[in-house]
């Protein structure tokens, strides 16, 4: 697994990184940088081999998010939600789901988005009020969801709507393709105008009479839907701390190289104490955000509950990241203010890492409640 990443981050430093810059300030969809990770297999980590994928664990998958989030953290976007919805399939829908699913979305026939979070709640997922209400031998689903990656380009979906009564116990989490239901039954927002994580469009979706097939409540059985999404979250929360990791180690890697070329008082920036603090600080907070990803992916591999160490991660990488970029604009000085410097992007990038996959308010409150029950 060593050779992938090695392959990712020649990726990285030869294709993305010079291109990045132009893409993300244009807000333009990498097409080809896409397609060249589709050519990679990417779109297939989380998929066992059996169904055409990489069957990666989750150690190398997550080392995966932080190269590629080292280029550009919208280009691991692409493929975050789309490894929740292959996670969802994979390991709660039936057999028939995963030989249906699994292969195309392995090859990247088929892209993938999570719609959970609604226009009046996300954290609060057990209160989510999209509905489902069987139809024959198919379902119809009514609602409108919010913030969803790969709205526009992704084309399968996983939605959780209400089956049954408040609460949790009353979600089900469904699969839908957008080239299987009516025309005008599922409509797309239009793309939200972002701080940052651009060049993904990001949107709303809104479910009108919407009617899918029987198959594709995922298991098979209503009910499930919140303990399927809660668990294919930690590995979002596995994969966001990753990306936060990488975003900041980028911040890092551009900080020390200008910190040993800009001269100030007849040397370099960087044997200036404040300047050396500041890189020392980045460097120890950056490794102890890996270690901490690494351990809830390691817990993740060996099958054993991760919420504790996936929300630890998350927390602490995603608001390491935000006081990384931001030292390393000061460090850039006038210059990182500029769009003419990659810094500027990463601090831009970083607060959705505090906010995305969970709030870290309600990350805290996860920690917490894990800490008294243990």
């Amino acid at each position: 697994m060593d050779l992938l990443i090695e392959t990712v981050r020649r990726f990285v430093d030869r294709e993305v990184r010079p291109t990045a810059r132009a893409l993300e300030h244009a807000d333009q969809y990498p097409h080809a940088l896409v397609e060249r990770m589709a050519e990679l297999g990417l779109f297939g980590m989380g998929v066992p081999a059996e169904f055409d994928g990489l069957g990666l664990d989750y150690e190398t998958y997550a080392r995966i998010f932080e190269e590629l989030s080292r280029g550009w953290m919208s280009l691991a976007g692409v493929l975050g939600t789309h490894g929740i919805v292959c996670y969802v399939i994979r390991e709660f829908g039936t057999d028939a789901q995963k030989r249906r699913w699994l292969p195309p979305l392995a090859q990247a026939r088929l892209r993938g988005g999570l719609a959970l979070t609604e226009p009046q709640g996300g954290s609060d997922v057990a209160n989510l009020q999209a509905r489902a209400h069987k139809d024959g031998d198919g379902w119809i689903l009514d609602g409108e969801k919010q913030f969803i990656t790969n709205t526009h380009e992704g084309n399968v979906f996983v939605v959780v709507a209400r089956t049954g009564a408040a609460g949790a116990g009353g979600l089900s989490a469904f699969v839908v393709e957008k080239d299987r239901v009516a025309a005008g039954t599922l409509i797309e927002g239009k793309p939200l105008g972002k701080l940052g994580y651009k060049g993904v469009k990001t949107s709303s979706l809104t479910f009108d009479g919407c009617r899918v097939d029987g198959d594709a409540l995922v298991g098979g059985e209503v009910g499930h839907g919140f303990q399927q999404i809660m668990s294919g979250l930690e590995v979002g929360r596995i994969n966001v701390a990753a990306r936060a990791v990488g975003v900041a180690r980028a911040a890092l890697e551009d900080s020390l190289a200008y910190a040993q070329e800009r001269v100030t008082f007849g040397r370099p920036i960087v044997e200036h104490q404040a300047i050396a603090h500041k890189l020392a600080d980045m460097a120890t907070h950056i490794e102890a955000a890996r270690h901490l990803y690494l351990g809830a992916a390691r817990k993740k591999d060996a099958g054993e509950r991760a919420d504790l160490e996936a929300a630890m991660a998350k927390l602490f990488a995603s608001e390491m990241c935000a006081r990384a970029t931001l030292d390393a604009i000061e460090i850039h000085g006038g210059y990182g203010y500029t769009d003419e410097f990659d810094v500027e992007r990463y601090y831009r990038d970083a607060p959705l890492f505090c906010v995305g996959e969970g709030t870290n308010e309600i990350l805290r409150t996860v920690i917490a409640r894990r800490l008294v029950r243990t």
